[in-house]
């Protein structure tokens, strides 16, 4: 999932290679494809491909192949926040707690239960003992307090995970079945800590965290249901299954993440049955694949957002600004006039055609306890003639030549970074290049194969972003707080687009400390509020998450929530561990979405087939993060 969720502290080293972004950017179509998505066409997919392959390997193993489009950023569980190398981690390390796929309430994870203090300033965790590492060793609380403890004393350790740690007081392992965390003040996260957690026997030799990727060894020491055994940048990544893992073995011989820049040729792969599944499915892809054969469509509500996100003047904690956004958006009112010129609708019409909500506040309505909206007064409503109006009253009025001037006396002139792998990101550019250009406002649609870079430096003036958001919102959240920002313009920061506002800091330090759900919610909305109303974020749509996968190769597996959810990026490890290959024998080969109930005190699974996945619109409930 993106997964990532890092309230403050969490700082990259200087420049990360990658923009560790839970950002859900999978198998995007280009060429053909995508200007049928701006056309709102569909494009039939070839016919004549050869008889689909079956995922067995020569040596009879069963594979379950799943096309990717995102590079991944690191295999350090301390550097990586891309989702797709986090959900790698979720695989092949535990986290203290789990979520059930069902409905995301918290379950057992490496931890089978917990307890706190009176004055929720002590958690006690009783770690679990039938749990070992690949390599033969018993994972013990040890393990975990060295975890938490290297992450609290190494500000490289803590690059993606350490907001999580950044109110620990201590961490201690007074047994091998006893974890202890202290802390500063209440923290509302404590059955959420969403921490790979490593083995210190392995992870105590590496000396530079901000440059160990781990990536060297094979295979790689975990205590997940899967053991990585090999990878190869922009290429695959594979995994075999923990045949030890304390909650059953994944019954694919092999798992396997293959990387595809372009969409079209993984959905081309899918036909031909040389992956099992794929992701970031088009419109004009998911309604090609519809009337394939031995082809099943999971069109359901994602849990990610799809914003426009405006530089707000790049900074650093020490006070030292950097980059070179335009100074003009630093202006309220044109940031309010950029998104009143931004119809929604026709966002999801004619781009997403239908396959996403229109977007309303930071938290997608799949998570309903956090899913916010603006009182009609509020509303930032698509209104051109009411935009022209506020940069009219701000004092940008246009030139002899129909181009609105800045305070500068120069002409208003935008970038935007695009990323060049997602068609949406371009066809949405045009809209608008037309929509602004109408207000006078000139747009160059920077479309980038890394976007990373100029991001991080600061070098943008608006970016199209987008987050997948968790079952708990703190990390998502804590991207913009003023604790996020890098520590020097040398460092990377946890922030996602330089914003630091004292009135959001200050509610988001109450809600970090509120156990009471529904206070918190409230006060999780206000910050919602805060940030809608300041204006640099504007959130256009909910996508649904549009996937595929072939019914045989695939009998059965877990979507989350099962209702109506998705399959990849999840929160937790449920779908590929789940899978049941077409010809494990036992039931038809139907494509059927399978439920797991777990035991909280009990390694206990529950399989049952629940029927057909439910294609739906997009969503009205809120996820998690990433």
């Amino acid at each position: 999932m993106v997964e990532r969720v890092f309230p403050r502290t969490p700082r990259r080293p200087a420049r990360q290679p990658a923009r560790q972004r839970p950002r859900l950017r999978l198998l995007l179509a280009s060429g053909a494809a995508s200007a049928a998505l701006v056309a709102g066409t569909v494009i039939p997919l070839n016919p004549l491909l050869p008889a689909p392959q079956q995922a067995q390997a020569a040596d009879g193993k069963k594979v379950l192949t799943v096309a990717v489009s995102q590079s991944v950023d690191s295999l350090s569980p301390f550097l990586a926040q891309k989702l797709v190398s986090t959900s790698i981690h979720r695989l092949t390390y535990e986290y203290l707690t789990n979520y059930d796929p069902k409905d995301a309430h918290t379950v057992p994870g490496f931890a089978t239960a917990w307890e706190s203090s009176a004055d929720k300033l002590t958690w006690t965790f009783t770690i679990r003992k039938d749990s070992k590492w690949s390599d033969g060793v018993q994972a013990t609380a040890e393990d975990a307090a060295w975890t938490f403890n290297k992450m609290m004393t190494d500000e490289n350790a803590a690059t993606a995970n350490g907001s999580f740690t950044s109110n620990f007081k201590k961490v201690t392992a007074p047994d091998p079945e006893t974890l202890v965390v202290e802390l500063n003040k209440p923290q509302a996260t404590m059955t959420a800590l969403d921490v790979p957690i490593v083995p210190k026997h392995i992870w105590e030799k590496v000396g530079d965290f901000s440059k160990f990727n781990n990536d060297k060894q094979f295979p790689i020491v975990g205590n997940g249901p899967f053991i990585i055994t090999d990878f190869k940048v922009d290429q695959y990544i594979k995994l075999k299954p923990n045949k030890d893992f304390w909650r059953g073995a994944p019954k694919f011989d092999e798992l396997v993440l293959k990387y595809y820049k372009d969409g079209d040729a993984a959905v081309a792969a899918l036909q031909k049955g040389e992956v099992s599944f794929t992701s970031g499915l088009t419109p004009a892809q998911a309604a090609a694949l519809k009337s394939a054969d031995n082809i099943k469509v999971n069109d359901a509500p994602g849990r990610r957002f799809y914003a426009l996100a405006t530089n707000p003047g790049a900074r650093s904690k020490d006070g030292k600004k950097f980059g070179n956004g335009h100074a003009a958006l630093l202006d309220p009112a044109v940031r309010k006039a950029l998104f009143q010129a931004v119809d929604r609708k026709t966002v999801i019409d004619k781009v997403f055609q239908g396959h996403a909500v229109e977007g309303k506040g930071y938290i997608p309505p799949r998570f309903s306890a956090y899913f916010w909206e603006p009182s009609a007064d509020q509303t930032i409503a698509y209104d051109p003639a009411e935009a022209a109006r506020t940069l009219d009253t701000a004092g940008y009025e246009k030139n002899a030549a129909g181009k609105r001037v800045g305070k500068d006396g120069k002409p208003l002139d935008f970038r935007i970074l695009c990323h060049a792998t997602d068609p949406n990101d371009k066809a949405i550019g045009k809209y608008l290049q037309e929509w602004w250009g109408q207000l006078g406002i000139g747009l160059k649609v920077d479309c980038l194969d890394n976007v990373s870079d100029p991001w991080l430096a600061g070098d943008y003036d608006l970016a199209f972003d987008g987050w997948s958001v968790n079952p708990d919102p703190d990390y998502v959240l804590s991207i913009h707080t003023c604790g996020a920002l890098p520590a020097t313009p040398k460092d990377s920061g946890a922030t996602d687009n330089f914003i630091c506002d004292k009135r959001y800091d200050d509610l988001y330090a109450q809600q970090s400390a509120e156990y009471d759900p529904a206070k918190r919610a409230e006060l999780v909305k206000q910050m919602e509020s805060r940030l809608y109303d300041t204006g640099y974020m504007n959130v256009m749509a909910y996508p649904n998450a549009v996937e595929a996968y072939r019914t045989d190769q695939i009998k059965s597996i877990t979507t989350m929530p099962e209702a109506a959810g998705n399959l990849w990026g999840q929160d937790g490890y449920w779908s590929w561990w789940s899978a049941v290959p077409a010809d494990d024998g036992g039931g038809s080969g139907s494509s059927s979405s399978t439920g797991v109930v777990i035991g909280i005190g009990a390694a206990v699974v529950v399989v049952a087939a629940l029927g057909l996945f439910v294609a739906m619109r997009r969503r009205s409930t809120a996820e998690d993060r990433e």
